[in-house]
């Protein structure tokens, strides 16, 4: 398996947004869900309604048991995920709470497949002009790697991440020559 990238640029994360958002609501959802919550895209897209709302239709925390490591996440879900996710409910003819957030267009009770997922993914970066490797676990790198430019510490973002210890994170986070430059750029003591 080839590895993929995350989305450094912001620009190309909005321009992946409008792109999506264009397309379908559920794509859309996807791709904004997928890089604000940081799960894996297996674990992503067996969420179902009931897994994120209550029974008066409010947010709740996200719990899910990860499929690779076992362990326990438990995720509060930001304003940009619920936006998205209100904005995929209100283009959905009826939500059951036992429906898949991301269902598949095939068949009632199916979730979007891993495949169709990478589809969606690949044909939006390539519309707005990415030129790096982009993958369906380019959603949760994206992620670490905007928390990393944000100033959160490599640690806390092994830890949310699951990673067994900090080599694999950092090695993770995509960090090239142009971030280490920034930082002799920044750094000024």
């Amino acid at each position: 398996m080839k590895n993929v990238d995350p989305i450094r640029d912001p620009r190309k994360i909005q321009a992946m947004k409008t792109y999506l958002k264009g397309k379908s609501p559920r794509d859309a959802a996807l791709f904004v869900v997928g890089i604000n919550v940081a799960l894996r895209i297996t674990d992503l897209l067996n969420v179902r309604w009931r897994d994120v709302l209550d029974d008066k239709q409010h947010f709740k925390p996200l719990t899910l048991v990860e499929q690779k490591t076992g362990k326990e996440r438990r995720i509060h879900l930001n304003k940009p995920s619920q936006k998205a996710l209100r904005d995929l409910q209100s283009n959905l003819p009826a939500v059951s709470l036992d429906d898949y957030l991301f269902q598949s267009r095939e068949g009632h009770q199916k979730p979007l497949s891993r495949q169709q997922a990478l589809v969606i993914l690949k044909e939006a970066a390539q519309a707005v002009g990415i030129k790096d490797n982009i993958g369906t676990h380019s959603l949760r790198k994206t992620w670490g790697y905007h928390a990393w430019k944000n100033g959160f510490s490599p640690a806390l973002i092994m830890e949310t991440l699951n990673h067994s210890n900090l080599a694999v994170t950092k090695r993770y986070l995509g960090i090239r020559q142009d971030d280490i430059n920034d930082l002799y750029g920044q750094l000024n003591l």
